[in-house]
This record gives C-alpha cells, sequence and structure tokens, in this order.
C-alpha cells in the first residue's frame, strides 16, 4: 500500500527559493507544516516555513536534520549533492529519490535517456576534452551549440557555434567547468513546455501546453494555450506522459520542446520540479502545478488540470522591480507574486504577474494597457 503524508505532518523542502515559497504556500494551505534546508538567511521560501535549517546542501549533518523533523523530503532544484540524494533515498522519506536526479544533472545522461525512450531530440555528441571538438563537428555540422553538462541555466554554460573555430573557442572556455555536449541547431519555430505529474502511487496528470517567450535565453512570457494546434498539443502530452513514465519520476517534471515550422516537435531540456513557464497554473488551473506536486510526493490523489481561462505569465527581473512597485496601482486585473529575494540583481527573477482573460491576445493587451510590458522590458 502506498505510503499516505497526511495534512498536520511535515514536509521537508531542499532548497529556499521561489519555486520551494510556492510550493510551501500550496502545502501550507493544505495543512501541512513545512521544514526547509537552506544555507542562506531570511529565504523565499525560508519566511514562510515553519522550521527552517541554515546548511549547505552538500552539509550531511543539514540532511540528517531535515529527515529527523520531516515526515517527506522533496525539493525545488536539481543539483543536489549525489552522495546527500542517495544518503536520503537509503535513509528518509524521500520519494523521487536519486536515480532521476542523477540523470537530470547531466545533460548527457539526460539526452540519453530521453533517447532510449524513442523520444525525438536534437542530434548530439559528447565534448569530453578538446580533442572530441573536430569530430564531433564533423558528426553535427554547424550551427550547433556547445552546453556544459552540468550546471547553467537561463542561457549561462552554452555557446552558439557557427564555425570550428568558434566550436574550439568555446570548448577551451567551458571544459574547464567540466564535460561538454554538442546538440545540432533546431531551426525551431516556437518553444513550448508542458508540466507532468506522476505521484507516488504511479498516477499521471499533464497540464495544459504552454507557449514560451524567451528573452536573452531567459523566460519572459508564457502563453497559455499554446497557439498550435490540437495535434501538436497532444503529441507534445504524449512526449511529456512517455518520459516521465519511463524514467519512473515521482513529483513534477517540466519538459521543455522546440516546434518545427512543420509542427515537428523534439524535446529539449528537462527539469525534475515546478517550473518557471508552470506559474501560470496558480490562478488559471483547476490545480496548480506546485498543490499537484505536494499531492504527488504525499500519496494523495492527483487534483484535475482543466485550464479555467486563457492566461499570461510575466516574469519580472531585477532591473524591472522598481518600475513595477511604481505602477502598482495599474495592477486592476494583474496578479502580482513578489518572491521575497533581498536584492534585485539584474536578470535576476524577482517575481511574475498574471493575467487571465477570454483569450491569450486580450490578456497581453491587459498587459499592455496596465504599461506593465513597457515597466518589465525598459532597459
Amino acid at each position: 500500500m502506498t505510503r499516505i503524508i497526511k495534512p498536520g505532518q511535515t514536509i521537508g523542502i531542499i532548497g529556499g527559493g521561489q519555486l520551494g515559497r510556492m510550493m510551501a504556500i500550496a502545502a501550507k494551505q493544505m495543512g501541512y507544516r513545512i521544514a526547509v534546508l537552506e544555507p542562506t538567511k531570511d529565504s523565499p521560501c525560508g519566511q514562510v516555513s515553519d522550521i527552517v535549517i541554515e546548511a549547505a546542501y552538500d552539509d550531511r549533518e543539514g540532511a540528517k536534520k531535515l529527515a529527523e523533523v520531516s515526515d517527506v523530503i522533496t525539493y525545488e532544484f536539481e543539483n543536489i549533492d549525489e552522495d546527500t540524494a542517495n544518503w536520503l533515498t537509503e535513509q528518509a522519506d524521500f520519494p523521487q529519490g536519486a536515480k532521476v536526479l542523477g540523470i537530470t544533472q547531466d545533460r548527457l545522461s539526460e539526452k540519453e535517456a530521453i533517447r532510449s525512450l524513442g523520444v525525438p531530440l536534437a542530434p548530439f555528441y559528447p565534448v569530453r576534452s578538446i580533442e572530441d571538438v573536430e569530430e564531433a563537428a564533423r558528426a553535427l555540422g554547424f550551427p550547433s551549440v556547445l552546453k556544459t553538462c552540468r550546471g547553467g541555466y537561463d542561457g549561462k554554460g552554452q555557446r552558439v557555434v557557427e564555425d570550428l573555430e568558434q566550436l574550439k573557442n568555446a570548448a577551451s572556455e567551458l571544459l574547464i567547468n567540466g564535460d561538454c555536449v554538442l546538440e545540432a541547431w533546431i531551426p525551431f519555430e516556437l518553444e513550448l513546455s508542458v508540466i507532468v505529474t506522476r505521484s507516488r502511487n504511479g498516477e499521471t496528470a499533464v497540464f495544459p501546453v504552454a507557449e514560451n517567450e524567451h528573452r536573452e535565453n531567459i523566460l519572459h512570457r508564457s502563453h497559455v494555450p499554446a497557439r498550435v494546434t490540437n495535434e501538436v498539443c497532444e503529441q507534445a502530452k504524449e512526449m511529456a506522459l512517455k518520459i516521465v513514465s519511463g524514467m519512473g519520476v515521482v513529483g513534477t517534471l517540466a519538459v521543455e520542446l522546440f516546434m518545427l515550422e512543420d509542427g515537428r516537435l523534439y524535446a529539449n531540456e528537462l527539469a525534475p520540479r515546478p517550473h518557471n513557464s508552470g506559474h501560470y497554473t496558480i490562478e488559471a488551473c483547476e490545480t496548480s502545478q506546485f498543490e499537484q506536486h505536494i499531492r504527488a510526493v504525499c500519496g494523495l490523489p492527483l487534483g484535475p488540470t482543466t485550464l479555467r481561462s486563457p492566461v499570461v505569465m510575466e516574469n519580472i527581473l531585477g532591473e524591472h522591480l522598481d518600475g513595477v512597485l511604481n505602477r502598482v496601482e495599474n495592477l486592476t486585473n494583474v496578479k502580482l507574486h513578489l518572491y521575497g529575494k533581498k536584492e534585485a540583481k539584474i536578470k535576476r527573477k524577482m517575481g511574475h504577474v498574471t493575467v487571465t482573460a477570454n483569450t491569450v491576445e486580450e490578456a497581453c493587451k491587459q498587459l499592455s494597457f496596465l504599461e506593465t510590458e513597457s515597466v518589465v522590458n525598459e532597459k
């Protein structure tokens, strides 16, 4: 029989950022208590938690303390120390386990796992040393994208290369941080994402497909429903379900996709936790991605993922925060979420706004009418 963590018990979260914060808020609404492991004081998640353990993510004693006070443990980001993840898998109730973490922490192993499931993705080639560069170039051609296997987000740790000289220069720079992978360039028309959840008892549920707009490699807006055909949406959902079940994921998984002009889809990257492109679910779906994640790791039935109305979510970066705060009187039809971060750094995600409307286009117009667009995009 699947173990059920009931409201009133304590959920431990590794990571004190905004995803942990929104996860904790959803859990507390359901009656759970929250413990968080986070090295910094007054973190976004720590601000709404019952217990805060100030320790590094690779601190074994910190992990033990979290296990002692928690009935189940989850995480808000995937870059957890391997030894800590293995210890938690063996010694605590850590339903997501170390296996999926180990796969998704490394881009090469992630791509190999996706390919093994028969899901289309861009051709790739490992680059573990400068000697691998020429062979990789012959295999994939140009343009292509060199990425570090570990770390990197919002465009960090990757370089688009147009020729062999650029590839050699990029490899010399990025290999300092460890192995890399070269990917063939996909001439995509749109970037899509799907949030899918699988509970510890094997039940699955998938959210509506999001159409994502990036600026400088950082997610700017998510539009839902995605402005693509029903066939494309169904294909995206099928791919996400194949991955989440095939990899044995427990909890939330975000599957980022490229759509070509002819509608073909290629998997890009995975994130085994709630995702920026799923924030729209808080206002626009019957169940948010955060509540769904809590249900999944606690062994509760998953909630319905029905879209209540079209929606647009837009990120607020550090350089835009003051402009948004100076115009809060214009937020009549806008839901504002701020994450409680101390310092508004450039390109740092400080919050987001969400608008629901009769159509995606109408939601975009409301953002423009409220001057949110001009504020959020001003330099």
